[in-house]
């Protein structure tokens, strides 16, 4: 079997537990709905402050329910027993974090993709193209560094507060850019004036993605 098969693998687990399960994406999307309604009704939204308040609402929903989803990415494998058979399984610590990586983009994603429109239908805004790449990038690092905090938070006993603590501080340049951009995209403001947060953004990936892949067997030999 290939490498891209294992990975494979590991995706298809993932996602078949959760699509039998749905307790990981029906938190997840509750969680991301109560925090857009909030948002929305704990201000007087007036015409010229909803483009100030709608990225920050947008990423805070986005950040808080995905942290949801990669706590419980390493601690449904320790629960049920399995940790330790899918690391002894012939598949190259890399290749687990990649999958795991992988199912904890497509569980943010598929969050984002129905949080979106309701939050453009209660923010009363227009939708644009470019939110799209900008919120696959902004998942992207998210995800990877959750993955790895994922496991090396998994045997912690306080796991569940030890992985926001871990995780935001780091993903906090991400979260800025992403916010940043997704306020330049909404304002319509001219391309040139926030090249340099998607510069900001697609370093992050890059650098955090690499250190996270390479950093992960380590982490689980912790």
């Amino acid at each position: 079997m290939s490498f891209a098969a294992k990975v494979y693998a590991i995706v298809r687990k993932d996602l078949l537990i959760e699509l039998r399960s749905r307790e990981v994406i029906a938190s997840m999307f509750v969680f991301a709905l109560i925090v857009i309604l909030l948002f929305s009704f704990s201000f007087e939204l007036r015409a010229d402050r909803m483009a100030a308040v709608a990225p920050g609402a947008l990423w805070v929903a986005f950040t808080f329910s995905g942290m949801l989803g990669l706590g419980r990415s390493f601690i449904r494998e320790r629960d049920q027993g399995c940790l330790d058979g899918l690391l002894l399984s012939p598949v190259d610590r890399s290749g687990i974090f990649l999958g795991k990586m992988l199912a904890n983009m497509a569980f943010i994603s598929l969050i984002e993709a129905t949080t979106l429109p309701l939050f453009l239908a209660l923010f009363n805004l227009p939708f644009r193209l470019l939110l799209l790449p900008v919120i696959v990038l902004g998942t992207l690092g998210f995800a990877a560094v959750g993955t790895l905090f994922s496991a090396l938070t998994v045997h912690g006993r306080a796991r569940e507060i030890l992985l926001p603590v871990l995780l935001l501080p780091i993903a906090i340049p991400s979260l800025i850019a992403a916010v940043k951009l997704t306020g330049g995209i909404i304002d319509g403001q001219p391309w040139a004036d926030i090249r340099q947060w998607l510069n900001l953004l697609i370093g992050f990936d890059v650098i955090f993605t690499t250190i996270s892949y390479m950093a992960f067997d380590t982490a689980m030999a912790e």
